[in-house]
């Protein structure tokens, strides 16, 4: 019998795989979008001259993830959207999905006044008044790390000392992640750190999109809402014509293991193999040998981060060589440090597929990069948060 195709239309979704049942396009979204804003692209970007072209969608082209639908529990719960006493306020490390997130809420994005003084202080001013207000401040912690979270800690201090009810730090990207334990003698754990700054600037809750490591959110000793970029490219991978039989979903390193099983079983429950690698210094990896088998397949690499791409790209390499028939790489964050790019556009990849969790410059744009957007999942994820619902149940 010739094995199914992950390849469906929105007409019907009786036919669907069990696995995509749950995370599947509804045609309604949850609140109307005005003419123009650019939101929802859960659709692979267009290229013009090896550029991702972002489409501009009306109403009546925007269509969710189920899992982003309203449910009639919660319709009831969500207050007015227009609601003044929830706020959105963006700093200046990506105010684009900033904008797609207020546009997924139907609101608009609070005041502020930033800018940087002659010897690099930054100044921040809220120009509304946030008393009593349930506060969220979007604003990842990406490169330049040292600045946009020396931004995000005075952005929350100004909403705590402007009286705001509650404040929700929103870091689609938390940086200093990785430096989450001791691996030899005399090391920081500046995640740690980090999250103590965080609090003691007066952050009452974080929301945090796919942590490097779990055990970040037991730094915090306030209330961290953990939400994964899974489902998105999950969604968008449903609509390759990928054999499901020829799925073999790889994690390129031990520690990824479980993110690439939780992956897989996803996926029709995919078979999984494990790149086992040797680093010999930060930025640096040695690629060992491959566990599992590839032959023949479709190999999907799924990591929560690119920096220099020099994981990866090993990985691939070693992939093509056991015989895998393509590849893709998939990650939620892109902080694509050189030469991420010479790396990944070298050819070792059918597809590059992130998120928009941290901004992509417009020259480092090329053909095999697809950016898929978070917007709606956090956006859905401040409404719960707001409302006091369940965000666990977004996922499941």
């Amino acid at each position: 019998m010739m094995a199914s195709l992950l390849h469906f239309s929105t007409a019907s979704t009786s036919s669907l795989p069990s696995f995509l049942r749950s995370s599947f396009f509804s045609k309604e979204p949850r609140f109307p979008l005005r003419q123009g804003v650019r939101c929802n692209l859960v659709e692979p970007l267009k290229f013009d001259n090896g550029k991702p072209c972002i489409p501009l969608l009306s109403p009546s082209e925007q269509s969710f993830p189920s899992f982003l639908a309203s449910t009639a529990h919660l319709d009831n719960s969500i207050t007015n959207r227009h609601d003044t006493r929830l706020r959105i306020f963006s700093g200046t490390a990506n105010p684009a999905l900033s904008q797609e997130i207020a546009c997924y809420m139907g609101l608009e994005l609070g005041k502020i006044k930033i800018k940087r003084f002659a010897d690099g202080e930054i100044y921040v001013q809220l120009q509304e008044s946030v008393r009593g207000c349930d506060v969220f401040l979007v604003q990842p912690t990406c490169p330049p790390a040292n600045e946009n979270l020396m931004e995000l800690l005075i952005m929350i201090d100004a909403c705590r000392r402007a009286s705001a009810k509650n404040i929700t730090a929103v870091i689609p990207y938390f940086g200093y992640a990785r430096a989450d334990r001791k691996t030899q003698g005399r090391e920081s754990i500046a995640a740690k750190l980090v999250a103590n700054l965080i609090t003691e600037a007066g952050a009452n809750r974080v929301l945090a999109c796919d942590l490097h490591s779990g055990q970040s959110m037991g730094y915090f000793d306030i209330p961290v809402d953990h939400v994964y970029g899974q489902p998105v490219i999950l969604d968008y991978l449903a609509s390759k014509t990928i054999c499901s039989d020829d799925l073999v979903v790889v994690s390129p390193d031990v520690g990824g293991v479980a993110r690439a099983r939780s992956f897989a079983k996803k996926l029709s429950d995919a078979p999984l193999a494990i790149v086992d690698k040797r680093r010999h210094g930060h930025n640096v990896a040695e690629v060992m040998n491959l566990i599992g088998d590839v032959k023949g397949k479709v190999a999907v690499m799924v990591d929560d981060m690119i920096d220099t791409a020099g994981t990866i790209t090993k990985g691939a390499a070693l992939l093509h060589q056991e015989g895998a028939r393509e590849v893709y790489a998939c990650s939620t964050h892109a902080v694509f440090s050189p030469p991420a790019i010479e790396r990944l556009s070298s050819g070792l990849f059918q597809e590059v597929i992130i998120t928009n969790t941290i901004p992509v410059l417009e020259q480092n744009y090329f053909p095999q990069l697809t950016i898929l957007s978070v917007a709606n999942l956090l956006g859905e994820t401040v409404w719960r948060v707001h409302d006091d619902c369940s965000v666990s149940s977004i996922f499941q």
